[in-house]
């Protein structure tokens, strides 16, 4: 639960309350709505309740049970009014997060040398970019960087990728185009345990999520990593596109049922009204939300702090 206790940075609060904006001012302009000229939460409300959470991404299961917290508070005061829908859905929600898998505060694990992240999900989501502003922010902490170029199947994967280590300032490994990404893998690891860097990340294939030798290939990565470091991969970053609403639940099932998928990045919150994505993927899937991208900026992908996010979700300008 230690996201909870994250002191953040006044300047990443501010970017955070930016970022969420669209889904902000959609949600409550659609609440106002919904409550007026009522004085209390009653059936009617709480319907219209559901639909402006479904509206909002946050999912069909994630929504009810919401709204089952929010009616049996009903029950038990016997009045709720309306004035006081805000104060609840939001104490609800972050309840609902608390009792969710947890990223660490900590980006990484230090006591594994190098810590081998490897990244998936499909072209178009903000994985390369994701890769890219991670390698800055390790570097900026002061840890030695390794990327690996394992989207072999795409030439404008890799020189996005070289372009990201260039701007971030940390080497690459890349082989030519259509060669084995497991091979680029093995490369990309066994450099890292030679120059003793501190994390390596992996880019790998963004091909669509239905294909059935999506399983094959990222287990194959894995098994040639192994031989050079066993426990590896120590993180699997799943990359989802929060703009992509519902789209981004599917990807979700898709690669979680491919691999182990034991973090969550969502991209492009900034950019759409569908903020509630993080809370449902976060409920459904029972993995950890570990970054939120809130912005085009190399410094605009945060350690996701569920208290942070609902604050600003709920913030009233």
């Amino acid at each position: 639960m230690s996201w909870y206790k994250k002191i953040f940075k006044k300047e990443e609060k501010e970017t955070l309350d930016k970022g969420l904006e669209k889904s902000n001012q959609g949600f409550f302009d659609k609440i106002s709505k919904a409550v007026v000229g009522k004085s209390k939460v009653d059936e009617e409300v709480l319907d219209e309740l559901e639909e402006i959470l479904i509206a909002s991404d946050v999912g069909a299961t994630t929504t009810i049970k919401i709204i089952e917290r929010i009616e049996n508070r009903v029950l038990r005061d016997k009045f709720v009014g309306t004035e006081e829908l805000d104060k609840i859905l939001r104490e609800e929600i972050s309840g609902l997060l608390l009792e969710n898998p947890n990223a660490e505060t900590g980006n990484i694990d230090t006591s594994k040398k190098p810590y081998v992240i490897m990244v998936v999900g499909v072209n178009g989501v903000g994985k390369t970019t994701t890769i890219g502003k991670l390698a800055h922010q390790f570097k900026s902490d002061g840890k030695k960087v390794i990327l690996g170029a394992a989207d072999t199947f795409r030439a404008a994967a890799v020189d996005q990728l070289v372009i990201w280590s260039e701007r971030a300032g940390v080497p690459i490994v890349k082989q030519s185009m259509g060669s084995d990404p497991a091979s680029v893998a093995f490369d990309t690891v066994q450099s890292a345990v030679a120059q003793n860097a501190d994390v390596v990340i992996i880019d790998t294939a963004g091909r669509l999520h239905n294909k059935v030798n999506l399983m094959n290939e990222l287990t194959k990565i894995k098994r040639v990593m192994q031989k050079v470091i066993p426990d590896a991969p120590h993180e699997i970053l799943l990359v989802l596109d929060g703009s992509t609403g519902q789209n981004a639940f599917e990807q979700a099932k898709q690669f979680t049922a491919a691999t182990e998928v034991n973090a969550l990045a969502i991209t492009k919150l900034d950019g759409t009204a569908k903020g509630g994505v993080v809370i449902g993927i976060s409920d459904q899937f029972q993995i950890p939300v570990k970054y939120i991208g809130i912005g085009e900026k190399i410094q605009d992908l945060q350690l996701f702090n569920g208290m942070e996010f609902v604050d600003s979700f709920f913030k009233r300008t």
